[in-house]
């Protein structure tokens, strides 16, 4: 027997099962307006109470995928979209995906600096409780934007293969950081950048509250809020928007966010279907990277306050190589380090965890704000 309720919005694995019990002749239970009604249906035959789950079941989608209304993010969604498609013909289906856009605190809160608002998830709190209450059925998120930490009932099995890390100078007057005369001004809200920015060219400064997507944040380098900004290379390229790449800067001079360029998909632990979609689209080389980094930013303990950098990647021969770096918001004080080892999960994740103790151990107490 099949349970369902029709006084309450039901997830697609529901619908799907009363409409198996449907065809096959099954019981369906219906709870409406608080009395149930066990009713038989066999093939060919409808009434009124199973129309309504069958015909619910042709208005909802296979999957529904959560995602901040940003471009990018509706890119990223819109790549995961295609990849399930192409991966999976039942989805290619026309209405088969339903992407859902949701507003998180940090698309609503766009006046204070990220390190000024606090907390941790600024960018996926809304997205994972709509994922935990059934309102959709993947999350697709930005891997530098997850905590290290996950919500209860919530599982991330895939990482989509990896962008450039790299992050791209933009300027309408030089050609680098090293062109911009002193007293130049660069937007940013990340303290990463800012810090490194500082602690190599100290006769620069930086505008922190530079916030907004990458459209918003070109537009005021075009109103010359800043002489210059810096962009994910990795965002610009899943926007098509490379053109306004001045140049790209080496990992030498601006090692990337823990994570930056990877998405991540997360579903409810239990829900096997969802888990078997979107495990079919992990990139292994990129999730083994992701849990490197993440290891290493979740031993720092890192918030927005902390410039926290981190990055892994496969060398010639096959092995990871881990590069960490923590500072100061003003850039004076920068603590590096790196790792080498086995690319595998366990490897790299005490990678990770020994670079983060290393620094904590150099840093000693105050230097980690919270």
């Amino acid at each position: 027997m099949v349970v369902v309720s029709l006084n309450q919005t039901l997830c697609p694995s529901t619908i799907r099962s009363a409409q198996s019990a449907f065809f096959n002749g099954s019981s369906i239970s219906v709870f409406s307006n608080s009395k149930s009604q066990s009713v038989n249906f066999s093939r060919g035959v409808l009434v009124t109470r199973a129309s309504a789950v069958v015909e619910q079941q042709k208005k909802v989608a296979l999957i529904r995928i959560g995602t901040r209304g940003s471009p990018l993010a509706l890119a990223q969604a819109h790549e995961t979209q295609a990849k399930l498609k192409a991966s999976h013909p039942e989805l290619a289906e026309e209405g088969a995906i339903e992407i859902i856009v949701i507003k998180t605190t940090g698309d609503n809160i766009l006046s204070q600096p990220l390190a000024d608002i606090g907390g941790k998830g600024l960018f996926t709190k809304e997205i994972d409780e709509a994922l935990l209450n059934c309102d959709i059925d993947i999350a697709v998120h930005s891997m530098k934007d997850v905590p290290t930490y996950l919500p209860d009932k919530m599982i991330l099995p895939c990482n989509l293969p990896r962008e450039d890390v790299r992050d791209a100078f933009i300027s309408l007057t030089a050609a680098s950081l090293a062109d911009l005369p002193a007293g130049s001004v660069i937007g940013t809200a990340s303290l990463r950048r800012k810090s490194q920015i500082l602690h190599r060219y100290p006769q620069l400064s930086v505008l922190e509250n530079f916030r907004g997507n990458v459209q918003t944040r070109l537009r005021k380098l075009n109103e010359k809020v800043v002489h210059a900004t810096l962009l994910a290379l990795a965002g610009l390229k899943r926007l098509d928007m490379t053109d306004n790449v001045t140049s790209v800067l080496s990992l030498d001079e601006m090692l990337p966010a823990v994570a930056q360029g990877a998405i991540g998909i997360a579903c409810r632990s239990g829900d096997d279907t969802m888990g078997n979609y979107i495990s079919s689209l992990n990139h292994e080389d990129t999730r083994l990277a992701v849990a490197c980094e993440r290891a290493f930013l979740e031993t720092l303990d890192g918030s927005c306050r902390t410039p926290i950098a981190g990055y892994a990647s496969r060398d010639e021969q096959g092995n990871c190589i881990f590069k960490g770096l923590v500072a100061s918001p003003d850039g004076t004080r920068v603590l590096e380090t790196s790792r080498s080892g086995s690319y595998t999960y366990d490897g790299m994740i005490a990678m990770g965890k020994d670079a983060g103790k290393e620094l904590l151990d150099r840093g000693g107490p105050g230097f980690f704000k919270c």
